[in-house]
């Protein structure tokens, strides 16, 4: 019973955090919207989701361990330096090897969430005692 209870306490955390992150995302909308106002719509949207999806929502990822620690700002700030420093290493040495760049937009970013979520599984399972 108390692992359904902590699944459904995770769940519940996971997407109290996902409003906050599209209330950011809109944020973020309209301050590039307001940098760039004579951009097309379509361009400011581009934009502030690849940001999204290349060093927030990782970074967010790779921070939920310290979820019960740290603040949801506080693992914002953190995540997306983190997600940067990896992602910006890791093209690096993937570039070195061979690995053409057009692939390290995808594959980086969901390479650091499935991280993310093995580490909070890890972490989940290790919290839960075996009866």
């Amino acid at each position: 019973m108390k692992g359904a209870l902590q699944n459904k306490q995770i769940f519940n955390k996971i997407k109290e955090e996902l409003i906050y992150t599209l209330i950011l995302l809109v944020i973020s909308i309209i301050a590039i919207k307001i940098m760039f106002f004579k951009e097309n719509f379509a361009v400011i949207l581009r934009l502030a989701l690849s940001f999204f999806g290349i060093f927030i929502i990782p970074g967010l990822a790779l921070m939920f361990y310290w979820e019960d620690k740290l603040s949801f700002s506080e693992r914002l700030v953190v995540g997306v330096g983190l997600s940067a420093a990896i992602i910006g290493i890791s093209s690096y040495y993937l570039g070195l090897t061979g690995l053409n760049i057009k692939h390290h937009t995808y594959l980086l970013p969901l390479l650091l969430i499935l991280i993310g979520v093995f580490i909070v599984a890890k972490k989940k399972t290790k919290s839960t005692p075996i009866s």
